[in-house]
């Protein structure tokens, strides 16, 4: 099997996966979160052994877990903003490998991820805007009365949170460079370690939170 179809393959049963614990409940929220800590920690700890900033990340990885239950919340006003924050992510990084893939060009920090072009991050931002914007249409699914608009405010939004997420993938890439690794684990297949897979969402995740609850709050 080719690692596209790996690829296409380990999504399609992980998505529905995560999406399963993260409507369910904060109870079963927690529990994944829990397990990803684990599987995250032990990659973080290989990658980062006799390193100098093992410590932090083991500190930043329990700080970015914190601030994503609090972003998942209790109701679905929030549940509404935790998928709003995950599918940028998730569009982000779709776009990027696509329009990366189709268009190629020029490479934004080749030292640091070589595979990353200008045309990916703004096939990045393309999808993500434009999956929002639906997602927010369609706002009803989860509850009547949530907000169904998207205006300035949310375009923004979406362009801040889709950078966040490019600069996390940026920033795993320079310790798996430092560490001399291509990948942080194997876990995933098509896809390499936990960290590979999420490694905007735990910079984007806790940076929602924050930036929501100080300009945005309804």
């Amino acid at each position: 099997m080719s690692e596209v179809n790996k690829r296409i393959l380990s999504s399609l049963i992980l998505l529905p996966t995560a999406l399963f614990f993260i409507i369910k409940g904060m109870f079963y929220f927690k529990f994944f979160m829990i397990i990803f800590f684990l599987l995250a920690a032990f990659e973080w700890n290989a990658l980062s052994k006799g390193k100098n900033y093992k410590i932090p990340g083991f500190i930043f990885l329990i700080t970015s877990i914190y601030f994503t239950i609090l972003l998942r919340g209790n109701n679905n006003f929030e549940l509404y903003i935790f998928l709003f924050a995950i599918l940028t992510c998730i569009s982000t990084d779709i776009g990027g490998y696509v329009f990366g893939n189709i268009f190629k060009g020029p490479k934004i920090i080749k030292s640091i991820s070589p595979n990353k072009t200008y045309a990916g991050s703004i096939g990045g931002y393309f999808l993500s805007v434009i999956l929002v914007y639906f997602f927010l249409k369609n706002s009803y699914l989860i509850e009547d009365g949530l907000p169904n608009y998207f205006g300035k405010n949310e375009f923004i939004f979406v362009l801040l949170i889709s950078t966040v997420s490019q600069m996390g993938d940026f920033i795993i890439s320079y310790f798996k460079r430092k560490s001399k690794i291509k990948n942080t684990g194997s876990i995933i297949p098509g896809h390499g370690g936990l960290l590979d897979r999420t490694d905007g969402m735990i910079f984007a995740l806790p940076f929602t939170y924050i930036f929501f609850n100080l300009f945005l709050n309804y």
